[in-house]
């Protein structure tokens, strides 16, 4: 049996008559650049958050850094985060000419420690960048209190956890933004790139229109510099197709967890995520830790399980971050994390036979 890592075929062809019913439409339109399936979808997004706004951007990244932007984080600031994401929550940062400055992770969420932020905030801090890492949100509340009384703007990096929930609340509806990505591979996926940013703030939604457009306030008239990161047509209508689905699709990966973690409990020589009380987990990647990583990783190549590493290297060990002069050490959590996670197939279309193919090689491999 052969399992993949992510699926996207299978899905496609259960909502194939959708999409296309969808492109025709943007074609028939061609309304291509922004426009009215854009709008419609901003709406709906809105509305799934919880949020006043949602803005479309070209994507995650895009997102992040018109956050950023919009919220006058600049030359010389520092904005707090966690090396344990994808480099574009830092990328973003860096693009502003911001300093990210990293905080490590707790061990049972692989999020951001609030314990430790107090001890890493300087008068230069201006933002907080909580990432909601493999679908699970961080511990937002305390985040939010020190934020508060240190006047920070908190960015939610929700890229990875479209529908997950905080104490009941949705993922990006908690700081002053929210930031989500709809790479092809997310939970809520495009077929291309695109992103968006949701808030609660008039003004600050307002920016992000003009910021993704050329810092436009009507064509040719431009008030601020901004910059081309404007989702297209195509991508709003498939995504509003597919937003439909989200739901059904996150109680999918729900459901294929407790699978993973019921028959992986007790195997020697894994440790399977753990759902923390605050949160409702929707499992964009099921990361479990082994020290045996490597090793279990060519036995799973071996039977066509393909499996993936997010992420092997933290942030502040990257040759891009060697500037920061952080060394080996300096986050302990989350350079033990990043040498142990491996990453099993996750997609809502799994099947209980694929899962149990999977395990059973784990199980084999433990008892080498």
């Amino acid at each position: 049996m052969s399992v993949p890592f992510l699926d996207l075929k299978t899905q496609y062809k259960i909502i194939q008559a959708e999409i296309t019913s969808a492109l025709q439409n943007v074609l028939d339109s061609t309304s291509f650049a922004g426009g009215p399936f854009v709008e419609k979808f901003e709406k709906e997004f809105a509305s799934f958050c919880q949020t006043k706004f949602a803005i479309g951007m070209g994507s995650g990244t895009d997102a992040l850094w018109a956050a950023l932007m919009v919220s006058g984080i600049g030359n010389g600031d520092e904005v707090i985060t966690t090396p344990n994401t994808f480099i574009a929550t830092s990328e973003a940062i860096t693009f502003c000419g911001a300093k990210p400055v990293f905080v490590d992770i707790d061990e049972q969420t692989f999020n951001m420690n609030p314990d430790l932020l107090k001890g890493v905030i300087s008068p230069k801090t201006k933002a907080i960048v909580p990432v909601h890492l493999f679908g699970q949100p961080a511990d937002m509340d305390p985040i939010i209190k020190i934020a508060q009384e240190h006047n920070l703007f908190v960015i939610e990096d929700a890229c990875q956890a479209h529908g997950a929930k905080y104490k009941g609340r949705p993922a990006g509806s908690i700081g002053h933004a929210g930031c989500f990505s709809f790479y092809p591979g997310k939970n809520l996926g495009a077929y291309g790139e695109a992103g968006a940013v949701v808030t609660n703030n008039a003004e600050l939604a307002e920016k992000i229109k003009r910021f993704r457009d050329h810092g436009q306030t009507k064509k040719y008239y431009h008030s601020m510099i901004g910059w081309n990161a404007r989702m297209d047509g195509f991508q709003g209508a498939v995504l509003s197709v597919k937003l439909k689905y989200l739901t059904a699709w996150n109680e999918a990966r729900r459901k294929n967890a407790k699978l993973y973690n019921e028959l992986l409990a007790g195997v020697n020589k894994v440790q399977t995520p753990i759902e923390a009380d605050f949160a409702k987990h929707v499992y964009h990647i099921y990361a479990i830790r082994t020290k045996n990583r490597e090793a279990l990783l060519s036995v799973l190549a071996e039977k066509n399980i393909s499996c993936g590493i997010h992420y092997p290297i933290p942030l502040h060990l990257q040759e891009a971050y060697r500037f920061l002069g952080c060394g080996p050490g300096s986050f302990p959590m989350a350079e033990k994390c990043a040498a142990e996670f491996l990453s099993l197939p996750m997609f809502p279309e799994l099947t209980n036979e694929q899962i149990t193919h999977v395990v059973n090689a784990i199980i084999a491999f433990g008892r080498l």
